[in-house]
C-alpha cells in the first residue's frame, strides 16, 4: 500500500476510534456524574459537535468538574484531529496543485534534437547542446522525473517515447535528429515508432550490449554508439605494460602526434621547473597542459616543477614525442610480465578492457560479482578479502569498471590502503563523481557520461570531428570559420577560449609547428584544437561558422 494511502487509512481509523471512545465515555459520564442519562446517539452528537468546534447544544453547562474536564479534553482532541487532517489531506493536495508539471507537448519547434529519456549520458549531451545554443526536447516517460526536469529548466515533455503521438508532441516532424538512450530493447521499439512517424530523420541510439547493435540497425537506426566498450578499451590502454608504454597517442597527420604521458619519479626531469627543463628546446615538443589531482591546467606555468606522477599533454612530431617519452621514464615500468593487473568488473566496459589487455600480452586477474568465463575471483570488490584473493597487494595496476560509482569510490579507497603504490584506473558513470574518485586515490578517471556526450555531439553535428572521445580533454577538428584571414595570436585564441590550436589542415596536408604570430589561417582550412569540454565549446561559439 502506498505511503500516502496508509496515512489516510491510519487517520480515518484514529478518528473512528477517538469518536467511539469519547461517545461511550461521555454517555457514561452524563448518567453517572451529571445524573442525566441520555441515548447513545445524543452523546455521539455532542462529541461530533465538540470535535468540529460547532457547539454543545442543550447539555452545557456541566455541573461536575469531571464532565468539564472531559469536555476540555474533547475540544483539544478535536483541534488535533483538524490539524492532522490538514497535513493528511490539504497539504498534499495543495502541493500537487501548485507544483509545476511537465507539458505533454511543446509547439513551434524547429531544427531541434529529440532526446528519448533522460539519463546521465543524455544529460551530458544536453550540456553540449546548450553550450552550442542548439534546441532540444527531452521525452521522459516518468511523470515525476519529467516534472522535476521541467522545474529545473529543461525543455521536456512527459510522454511515452515508444508512442508516435508523444514523438509528434516533441516535434519529431521538424527535428534534425533523434537520440534514444533507454534500455536496449526499448531503444529498438523507439526506433520503429520513429520510422513509422518520420522515415527520413537520423536516429542515434546508445547500446549497453554491443551484440544487439545489429538489431537496432534492423529497426532503422542510423548510428549505434557503444561508449562503454570504447571507455573500457581506453582504460586498458592507460595501463603501462612492457608491450605498450604509458602513453595515449592521437595521430594528427602522418608524423604528428598528441600524447599523454606520465613523469616517472626516477626521471631526470622530475623536480625541475618547466623553464629549466626546456622541453620545447630539448625535445621539439609543445606541452599544452598538465593534470594535477585530476585538474587540467593550461597554459603551463614555466615555474611549476615536474613532479612524479604528473601527467603531461604534449604535441609534436612522432620522433620528438618518442624522445620525450623516454626522458620522462614512462616506459620503464615493467607491468605485464613481472607484475599483476587486476580488473574489477566484467560488464561491457570490463570485457572490452580484458580483451585489450589480453591482446597486449597481459594476463589480468578478473573480479566480478557473478561467475563466468574469464572470471578468476567471484565476490564484492568492496570486500578487502576479495581484493587480497585477487592479489591486489602484489599488483601493479587496478582497472575499475564496476556498476556504480559508490562501489568504485569505496573499492578505490580500500585498494589504495592495501597497496599504496598501486596504479588505479577508474570508469566513472557520473561526471559529478570524477573528482571524488581522484580524491579517493584514482590515478586516472574517465567519465562515461562525458564520453557519451562527446560521441553524440560529434555524430549529430557533422561540422566538427572529434578525434578522440576518450581523452580527458577534447581533440576536435573544426572548420576555420571566423579564424579565416587571421593568425591564432591575432585572435588571442588561447586567452579567449582556453584552447590550443595544434594543427591546421590545408589541401590534404597537416601543418604543424606553425608560428602563431605570422601563420594566417585561410578559408577552407580545418583547425585541430585541444582543450577541455568547456574550452572547445567556447571555441566553437567564438569562431564557429
Amino acid at each position: 500500500m502506498p505511503f500516502r494511502t496508509r496515512r489516510t487509512v491510519y487517520y480515518l481509523a484514529l478518528v473512528a476510534a477517538a469518536t467511539g471512545l469519547f461517545t461511550v465515555t461521555y454517555n457514561v459520564g452524563m448518567a453517572t456524574w451529571e445524573g442525566r442519562p441520555q441515548p447513545l446517539y445524543r452523546s455521539l452528537e455532542v462529541v461530533i459537535q465538540s470535535f468540529t468546534t460547532t457547539g454543545y447544544g442543550e447539555d452545557a453547562p456541566w455541573r461536575t468538574p469531571q464532565m468539564n474536564l472531559l469536555a476540555i479534553t474533547m475540544q483539544l482532541v478535536g483541534i488535533g484531529l483538524i490539524l492532522t487532517a490538514v497535513d493528511v489531506f490539504a497539504v498534499p493536495w495543495l502541493r500537487e496543485a501548485l507544483a509545476p508539471t511537465a507539458p505533454e507537448a511543446i509547439p513551434d519547434l524547429d531544427d531541434h534534437v529529440v532526446i528519448c529519456k533522460h539519463t546521465s549520458r543524455t544529460d551530458a549531451f544536453v550540456t553540449e547542446l546548450e553550450a552550442r545554443e542548439r534546441a532540444y526536447v527531452l521525452v521522459e516517460p516518468d511523470e515525476a522525473t519529467a516534472s522535476d526536469l521541467h522545474e529545473s529548466g529543461y525543455r521536456v515533455v512527459h510522454g511515452d517515447p515508444e508512442s508516435t503521438a508523444s514523438l509528434a508532441n516533441a516535434g519529431i516532424d521538424s527535428a534534425i535528429a533523434v537520440v534514444a538512450d533507454a534500455a536496449d530493447d526499448t531503444n529498438a521499439s523507439i526506433a520503429l515508432s520513429i520510422r513509422d512517424r518520420r522515415p527520413d530523420v537520423p536516429v542515434i541510439t546508445l547500446v549497453e550490449d554491443a551484440e544487439l547493435a545489429r538489431y537496432h540497425r534492423a529497426a532503422g537506426v542510423d548510428e549505434v554508439l557503444s561508449p562503454r566498450q570504447l571507455l573500457g578499451s581506453s582504460l586498458a590502454r592507460r595501463v603501462p605494460t612492457v608491450v605498450a608504454g604509458d602513453a595515449e597517442t592521437v595521430a594528427l597527420g602522418e608524423e604528428f602526434e598528441l600524447v599523454e604521458l606520465t613523469v616517472a619519479p626516477e626521471s631526470d626531469l622530475c623536480g625541475r621547473t618547466f623553464a629549466d627543463a626546456g622541453l620545447r628546446e630539448r625535445f621539439g615538443v609543445n606541452v599544452i597542459g598538465t593534470w594535477v589531482d585530476g585538474d587540467f591546467r593550461t597554459p603551463v606555468d614555466p615555474y611549476e616543477r615536474l613532479a612524479g606522477g604528473m601527467r603531461l599533454l604534449a604535441v609534436g612530431e612522432a620522433e620528438a614525442v618518442d624522445r620525450l617519452r623516454r626522458a620522462t621514464g614512462a616506459t620503464v615500468h615493467e607491468f605485464a610480465a613481472s607484475g599483476r593487473i587486476v580488473l574489477a568488473g566484467h560488464g561491457d566496459s570490463g570485457a572490452a578492457a580484458h580483451e585489450a589487455l589480453v591482446r597486449s600480452g597481459a594476463r589480468p586477474t578478473v573480479i566480478d560479482a557473478e561467475d563466468g568465463d574469464d572470471i578468476d575471483v567471484v565476490g564484492d570488490t568492496r570486500d578487502p578479502a576479495v581484493l587480497r584473493e585477487a592479489g591486489i597487494e602484489n599488483s601493479s595496476a587496478l582497472i575499475l569498471t564496476v556498476g556504480d560509482d559508490t562501489t568504485a569510490i569505496l573499492t578505490t579507497l580500500i585498494a589504495r590502503e592495501l597497496n599504496p603504490e598501486l596504479h588505479i584506473f577508474v570508469r566513472a558513470n557520473e561526471e559529478a563523481n570524477v573528482e571524488k574518485l581522484y580524491r579517493a586515490g584514482g590515478e586516472y578517471v574517465q567519465s562515461l557520461a562525458t564520453v557519451s556526450g562527446r560521441m553524440l555531439a560529434s555524430t549529430v553535428f557533422e561540422d566538427e570531428e572529434v578525434l578522440a572521445y576518450d581523452q580527458r580533454v577534447n581533440v576536435v577538428r573544426f572548420p576555420a570559420g571566423e579564424l579565416a584571414g587571421h593568425t591564432v595570436a591575432e585572435r588571442a585564441v588561447r586567452a579567449e577560449t582556453g584552447c590550443t590550436v595544434v594543427a591546421v589542415e590545408r589541401d590534404g596536408e597537416t601543418i604543424t609547428g606553425f608560428d602563431p604570430e605570422t601563420f594566417t589561417i585561410e578559408s577552407g582550412d580545418g583547425v585541430v584544437v585541444v582543450g577541455t569540454d568547456e574550452a572547445t565549446t567556447r571555441f566553437e561559439r567564438a569562431f564557429g561558422p
